[in-house]
Parts: structure tokens; sequence; C-alpha cells
């Protein structure tokens, strides 16, 4: 054996992480409030026989916002284009996309605030007309040419809404703030994951690993692959025990805080007495990027109770001295 999947298995397995996206927003678990407010734009665009009005959606990563773009495509049961901020580095790149769409078709922009000034500047008059101007020549010789588009409609993801430009911004009809989800929505991704996964978890997993999940779903649907795994190749039913025994492997503790999360509290705590520390001086400390930290490390320590920031630095809470283990000195 070679170890290598066959092209039929890896086709299956492909087809497992595809199958845990919802398809609808009646599968979508969470997002109560976004779901009845992409229903109704929905609804109405189909009953009005037009294209819905471009849609933002903004908020952390894994809350579903690639999940919600490919659901809008199959409610309008029109095709589905992606690409990405990054990959749109000048207005050409963009004019070559937007020229390839067909009539109704959804264009999802995830990163949507990393695109060039230029391209963000062609995608206004984009969105509001359906039309570009396209370049042609250089200097005193340049001419400006019209090109009319099909009607589309845009889906942006961005994980930092504040980055945007307000012309951009203003030019969606209908954002949507995705928010994190707490440990009974969580319990319900889980469970339809396990389902879709033909993995029988007992309840008290459900909960064990919707509580280490940090409110979000990616990690759940993540968590529970890994819990699978390991239940397989001990042999062990998918009970609580098991599920502690995995996610102790990976480094998981039952507040979802995994080695790096452990490292940055305890240097907070063990080498700087607690803190303030500045953002540089923390990095280097666990020998990390300042980026990684900053991005995703300290917002889930924030949320969490665990520290908190300061114009001095850093600076940990008492529960995260609790968490540590370090009794609390008398001076804090």
């Amino acid at each position: 054996m070679t170890g290598e999947l066959s092209p039929q298995s890896a086709l299956g397995e492909l087809n497992y992480e595809g199958a845990l996206r919802p398809g609808s927003l009646d599968e979508f678990v969470g997002q109560s409030k976004v779901r009845r407010q992409m229903r109704l734009l929905l609804d109405a665009a189909q009953m009005r026989q037009r294209t819905p009005d471009h849609i933002l959606l903004a908020g952390p990563p894994g809350l579903g916002k690639t999940t919600l773009s490919m659901i809008v495509a199959t409610e309008l049961d029109k095709p589905l284009h992606q690409t990405s901020g990054p990959a749109i580095q000048h207005a050409g790149d963009l004019a070559a996309v937007l020229s390839a769409l067909t009539p109704g078709e959804v264009l999802f922009i995830d990163e949507i605030h990393r695109m060039a000034r230029s391209a963000e500047e062609m995608l206004y008059l984009a969105m509001e007309d359906f039309k570009i101007d396209i370049m042609v020549g250089k200097g005193a010789g340049a001419t400006s040419i019209p090109l009319e588009l099909a009607p589309f409609t845009l889906v942006g993801a961005t994980t930092r809404a504040g980055l945007l430009p307000n012309p951009l911004r203003d030019r969606f009809g209908f954002t949507a703030h995705l928010e994190f989800y707490d440990d009974a929505e969580l319990a319900q991704v889980v469970r339809r994951a396990a389902v879709l996964l033909d993995f029988e978890i007992a309840e008290a997993g459900v909960t064990e690993i919707a509580g280490r999940s940090r409110g979000t779903p990616r990690i759940a649907n993540r968590l529970l692959r890994r819990v699978r795994d390991y239940s397989l190749v001990h042999g062990r039913p998918g009970d609580s025990e098991t599920v502690h025994a995995a996610l102790s492997l990976y480094d998981v503790d039952r507040h979802g805080l995994d080695r790096l999360d452990r490292e940055v509290l305890r240097a907070v705590v063990e080498r700087f007495a607690g803190g303030p520390v500045g953002l540089s001086t923390l990095a280097v400390s666990v020998g990390e990027e300042a980026e990684t930290i900053e991005t995703v490390v300290e917002p889930f320590l924030v949320r969490a109770g665990l520290l908190t920031r300061t114009p001095r630095g850093r600076v940990a809470t008492r529960l995260g001295w609790e968490h540590t283990g370090v009794p609390l000195p008398d001076a804090l």
C-alpha cells in the first residue's frame, strides 16, 4: 500500500467536507436575525424578478460568510463566481472578472477590504450602474471605452469592515454583521456534522466540543473531525471521555485555549507579573509574529475575559491568573 487515497476515496472525502456546509438558509444554524434579513431580501428580489441588492458580510473568521454566499447563489438558482481581494491587485483583474459574469450571477469577493485601490474605484461604478470604463492607450492619447455589464449581485466578505472605504461600504444595499455562536447553537452544528460524518457521539461529547469551539462553527467542525479520528483509531465510543482524550492530545483545553493561547497568557502572568506588556515584547517572548498575536490569539483571550488591552499594554485579568494556576499577588 502506498498510503495515498484513491481518486474515489479522495472524492468521497471532499464530498464529506462539502456536505458539512448548509445548502440553504433553512439548514443554516445560528445567525437567526441575519437569516431573516437575507430571506426577506432574496424573496423580495425574486418576486420583483430583479437581482438582489449587493450584500456585505462582516465578522470574524469561521462564522459562515463563504457558506452564506453559496446559499445566496443557491436560493437564487444562479451561478456563483468566487475570488478574493488579494487576487485583485489591478483594475484590469477586476474588469476581466466583471466582464465574464452572466446575467444574475453572484460574485463573491472574500477579504474584499484587501483589494487594490484602483480596483475599488472601478467597482463603485460597476455596483451602481453595471458598467465600467476601460482605459485604452497611455498618456495624451488614452481613451475611455464604456463597457456595459450584465446585472449581478456582489457578495463581499470582510473580517475588518472598518478598513473598507466609505464609498464602497455605502454601495452595499445590505450589511450583515455575523456574531459569535453560543454553546447551544454550536451543539446544533456538532450534531448536524456528526450525522453527516456518520459518527455516533453522545450528548455529553457534543456539549464538550461545543464548549471548546470558541464560538466558531468552523472550529467546532474541525474538533469533531479530530474526535472522530481518535475514536476510529483507538476503537472508542464517542463519549465525553473520548472527546476529552482526543482534544487533550491536540492541546485544546476545556475553555478552547490551544498551546499558543496558553503560552501568551502564561507569558503575561509569569514573565511580566500580569502586565502591562507591549505587543512587540509579548510576541518576542513567545516566539511568534506580532500580527499573529494581535489577530489570532488576542481577540479570543479578550473575549473570554482572560486578558485586557490598555493604553500601556496587555494586562491579565483575575480570570487569566486563575486559568494559569498562578496565585494572584496580594498587591493585585
